[in-house]
């Protein structure tokens, strides 16, 4: 006979980790900062792609987090990276120089969504979304997915049908479990990410789906709580808000905020020595702090929706324990 459901997470604690993690991101923001050469001889993965990654999930603090001291510290945050981006200049200025490129297009479409667009920037994207290469340059079908994202944040035609492609993704085939090493892990995730747009919308998760990650998540986060890897504990907790009947697990919770640094950073893994960037506090935390503040947001989201409904009912439902087996 099985126990009491378990409980969902604090919401005071959701929002202890939140604060905590966008304060550390705001005090560290001028690290965000592009340099002069970002379109020339510059790291896109140092630079363009930490500033994008702020833009996308501050963008969506903004937008759902209950409080409103959240929202305007996540709003500050946001117009920062547009500030960044020279409110959309440097999109031109990537697609003119990578025309065969995507991530340019992604980058915009985080603007797009909010409103913020340009017009050279929008009289490019047809001429470069139109270009047989530019739609072959994803590279894999979970990278594929994000640039339908982006096509459909902006209002532009999409070169391929999101339901073929998800269907070739990790989460698509519901690949083997004991498979799942970190490079398929991280995909898994962002298939989740961007089928849901980010958490936004749950009811795309078709059940079979949802099946599968309700009986496999408990046991991929005991094996990365073990190993202290904190940024996948943190991806993991945002699958599983982006259920469509979503599990905010408590005791996961308090050991991921255990591990959240007094200024609010939280480090990639337990042991940052171990790490590629272990000399250098932002590149060790900035990453697993963002998905931190967007996993907790998620949560707390749903800590906030009635009881009566079927989010609410998930706050305590534990994946594995449900009727349903995986397919």
């Amino acid at each position: 006979m099985s126990g009491p459901p378990p409980a969902a997470a604090d919401p005071a604690l959701l929002d202890s980790v939140t604060t905590g993690a966008l304060g550390w991101l705001g005090a560290y923001r001028d690290r965000f900062r592009l340099p002069a050469d970002v379109t020339t001889d510059a790291d896109p993965n140092l630079t363009l792609k930490p500033l994008g990654e702020l833009a996308e999930l501050a963008r969506l603090i903004q937008e759902l987090h209950p409080r409103a001291d959240v929202r305007e510290a996540a709003a500050e945050l946001f117009a920062f990276a547009w500030e960044q981006f020279d409110r959309g200049a440097l999109h031109v200025a990537l697609m003119r120089n990578e025309p065969q490129a995507v991530y340019p297009v992604e980058l915009y479409g985080v603007f797009a969504r909010a409103g913020l667009r340009h017009p050279a920037a929008d009289a490019l994207l047809t001429t470069v979304t139109g270009l047989r290469r530019w739609r072959v340059a994803g590279g894999d079908h979970t990278r594929t997915l994000s640039v339908l994202g982006a096509e459909r944040r902006i209002g532009l035609p999409l070169h391929a049908d999101p339901g073929a492609v998800f269907a070739l993704t990790g989460l698509g085939v519901r690949a083997e479990p004991w498979l799942l090493d970190l490079r398929a892990a991280y995909g898994l995730t962002h298939d989740v990410f961007h089928l849901t747009d980010w958490g936004r919308a749950r009811h795309r998760m078709a059940a079979p789906c949802a099946a599968y990650l309700r009986l496999w998540l408990p046991c991929w986060l005991e094996g990365e709580l073990e190993r202290e890897l904190w940024d996948l504990v943190g991806e993991f907790l945002a699958v599983a808000a982006c259920l469509p009947r979503p599990w905010y697990p408590a005791d996961v919770w308090r050991q991921l905020a255990a591990a959240q640094r007094a200024d609010g950073g939280v480090p990639e893994r337990g042991d940052t020595a171990d790490g590629p960037y272990r000399d250098d506090p932002f590149l060790t935390c900035y990453h697993s702090t963002l998905v931190t503040a967007f996993a907790a947001t998620l949560a707390r989201v749903g800590t906030d929706t009635a009881p009566d409904d079927s989010t609410g009912a998930a706050c305590t439902t534990a994946p594995g324990r449900e009727s349903e087996a995986a397919p």
